[in-house]
């Protein structure tokens, strides 16, 4: 969906997840480790935060380092993660492997089951990440 903008220029409307864990340095070597993430965008706040924008073939997400000063840097947890994100690539099985690898934990193994082939991690600061593809109809 392309919307317009005041200034006549247009941009595609798209989401993305922003991240805020307690150790931003040690997320963003992870990911990298893990997802073959790349860093595209990084912003160092003069007063010491950092906000780092990865890819991991071409879909972004953003990373910063909960805040104790900002009360609304961490979410509230519902009985854990309020959040669980779903990477959707072509090959599963090797880029959960990977991120096993790099120090996630299975939650449970990538299978076939509810036109998916998908399994479930957590990372090591807590995040739920599903790693599949739909199957063929």
């Amino acid at each position: 969906m392309t919307l317009p903008r005041s200034s006549g220029a247009s941009f595609r409307c798209s989401f993305a997840a922003w991240l805020t864990v307690r150790s931003r340095a040690n997320a963003v070597a992870f990911y990298k480790s893990a997802f073959g993430a790349t860093e595209v965008y990084r912003h160092d706040n003069p007063s010491g935060g950092v906000v780092v924008r990865l890819s991991v073939h071409g879909a972004e997400f953003w990373i910063s380092e909960e805040s104790p000063e900002r009360s609304d840097s961490v979410p509230e947890p519902l009985g854990g993660g309020s959040v669980r994100i779903i990477v959707t690539v072509d090959d599963p099985d090797t880029l959960f492997a990977q991120a096993v690898t790099a120090g996630a934990s299975e939650i449970f193994p990538v299978g076939e089951g509810h036109g998916w082939r998908l399994g479930r991690l957590v990372d090591p600061f807590g995040l739920h990440w599903e790693i599949g593809h739909p199957l063929a109809p």
